[in-house]
């Protein structure tokens, strides 16, 4: 076989779906894959967009995807989406084919040093240089993305590698292709397990807060056994928002940026802080400004490189997040210690919830304003689309509404596909087709200010083609909203506003999509059930809604700002 026929037995022994991306030369990789259907190409409009859509099907499948770019600026281009992936701790292979090793460093046609412009925002970044070495560079490269702490692999197969004739037996010396062990897991030290544990038997107030580590391990059902069995609440970073259902009666919503009331009272008043896979950066921390009172920490993380990086732990934890949580629970089962005053505790915070539940339903009917209130849309799009929807979450001002919970509530564990820390504009937008794609059987909607839709409208037109009918939601404040509003306490208002800006009513057309403009309040419901209505029967939609630009949480105003420099 070629070494791209030998790539290719490697995807489909790991059991890739899809490779999204550019072919470029189509005798690279591409050609390959003409002889096994199992696994469709996706032809996005830009190789960013593969990395993007190959981040959400990793989310939302849980296993390594697998995106592809052409040498020189087809490789450059994917490069905001691997900072993203790294970011975001995804599992995702990024394929590129590289400047024939014959003429390498004589100016061939899209040079590049690829390993070294992707060395900083991968795992693992490696040029096969032999093509007998590929079916061990792919086995690697799928096991150091899954493994450990998740992250992007990129592999640069030369040309004339890729082309070469490889005779794979064992006779020859090369092997044939054969799938690594997958993710591997660790259990947690016992004495350190019982460090952490003795500071719960002893809490009355514990808080439990879920990173991305709790998706990446499929943690989300010990997470909750954990929690229920000892009466503790449940906070989210971003990243671990779908480690359950957000109407669960011990989810009390995200910390940092995105927490509201409930959270922030019951982060607050913690005697003790348990982070499972949770980096408490930036964002989660209130840039470190954010930590409870005299409370003791738990941290548990899979990489030793996270532990004490923030916030020194009382009780480092170095393990995989479920099994973690399961010899938790298990260590504290037969020793409530002070059980019953935290289910008191808990019952009374529960209660205080639910009641804030009830205030914000009424809220957000209330907001009957013109320009529209992003709260009402949001609130509404939840009821309206409920459960068995992933929600694909943006980064911008107005779309922030859907991190407030309850505003937006996510009903369904492991069914969201959120920003890593890097917000890289446009990654949802594009995300959403990889997230349609992966999981035909959910509704997808993803939320977006004007300014991160017109990041990526292009893969509207890849939805179409590939039969992924995502709903897309624009607040449009045709502005830069995020970015406006430092602009507020000055008055020194530049480059933020959109003077220029395309209808995306007709945008959404041209692409074959649906599309509509909301400017009334009562429009709301009416239009967010017609989306609704012919996503099901196979059609993408973009449903533009005219939103005030300074409607924001009282706790994104009050949010600790010292990384901006003010």
């Amino acid at each position: 076989m070629t070494g791209w026929q030998a790539v290719v037995a490697a995807l489909a022994a790991e059991g890739v779906k899809r490779v999204y991306g550019l072919p470029g030369d189509p005798t690279h990789l591409y050609d390959a894959l003409y002889d096994v259907p199992a696994i469709k190409p996706i032809l996005v409009r830009h190789e960013c967009s593969g990395v993007f859509m190959a981040m959400a099907e990793a989310r939302v499948g849980h296993r390594v995807a697998v995106c592809h770019a052409s040498p020189g600026p087809g490789m450059t281009n994917m490069l905001s989406g691997l900072l993203e992936a790294f970011s975001g701790c995804s599992p995702v292979v990024c394929i590129t084919t590289g400047t024939p090793s014959t003429y390498l460093g004589m100016g061939a046609f899209q040079e590049n040093d690829a390993i070294s412009i992707a060395r900083p925002v991968t795992k693992w970044a490696v040029r096969v240089e032999r093509p007998e070495r590929i079916p061990w560079t792919m086995r690697r490269a799928f096991s150091i993305a899954a493994s450990g702490k998740p992250g992007p692999v990129l592999v640069e197969i030369p040309a004339d590698v890729g082309l070469a004739s490889i005779a794979v037996s064992d006779d020859e010396g090369v092997e044939q292709y054969r799938p690594g062990p997958g993710r591997l897991r660790t259990s947690p030290d016992p004495h350190l397990l019982e460090a952490a544990a003795a500071l719960l038997r002893r809490a009355v107030r514990p808080v439990l807060v879920a990173g991305g580590g709790v998706i990446a391990s499929e943690a989300g059902p010990a997470l909750v056994a954990l929690a229920e069995q000892e009466a503790m609440a449940i906070m989210t970073s971003a990243t671990g928002r779908g480690a359950l259902a957000e109407d669960h009666p011990l989810a009390f919503g995200l910390v940092g940026l995105y927490r509201t009331a409930p959270g922030r009272d019951a982060f607050n008043d913690a005697d003790v802080l348990v982070t499972i896979g949770c980096r408490m950066e930036a964002f989660q921390s209130g840039n470190w400004a954010l930590f409870p009172n005299d409370a003791r920490m738990v941290q548990i993380d899979v990489d030793p490189f996270e532990l004490g990086r923030n916030f020194l732990p009382d009780a480092p934890v170095l393990a995989d997040a479920r099994l973690c949580l399961r010899d938790l629970a298990a260590a504290l089962a037969t020793d409530p210690g002070r059980r019953s005053e935290r289910q008191e505790h808990m019952a009374k915070a529960v209660a205080a919830k639910d009641e804030f539940v009830r205030a914000v339903a009424l809220e957000c009917a209330r907001a009957n304003g013109s320009p529209l209130q992003s709260k009402r849309i949001v609130h509404e799009l939840n009821d309206v689309y409920g459960h068995d929807t992933i929600l694909v979450n943006e980064n911008g001002g107005q779309d922030l509404w859907t991190y407030y919970w309850p505003y937006y509530r996510v009903l369904d564990a492991d069914a969201v596909v959120p920003m890593a820390e890097q917000t890289c504009m446009g990654a949802g937008v594009t995300g959403a087709v990889g997230a349609k794609l992966t999981r035909p059987d959910k509704k997808v909607v993803c939320v977006a200010g004007d300014g991160a839709f017109q990041m990526m409208p292009q893969e509207l037109s890849t939805a179409v083609q590939y039969g992924a009918p995502v709903t897309w939601i624009v607040l449009n404040t045709r502005s830069l909203g995020w970015s406006k509003w430092h602009q507020v306490a000055t008055g020194r208002f530049i480059a933020t506003d959109f003077e220029a800006q395309p209808d995306f009513v007709g945008l959404a057309r041209a692409h074959g999509c649906h599309g509509e403009h909301v400017e009334n309040p009562e429009e709301i419901r009416p239009a967010l059930e017609r989306a609704r209505e012919l996503t099901e029967s196979g059609t993408p939609v973009v449903v533009e809604f005219e939103v005030e630009p300074f409607d924001y949480y009282d706790g994104f105003k009050a949010f600790p700002s010292r990384s901006w420099g003010d």
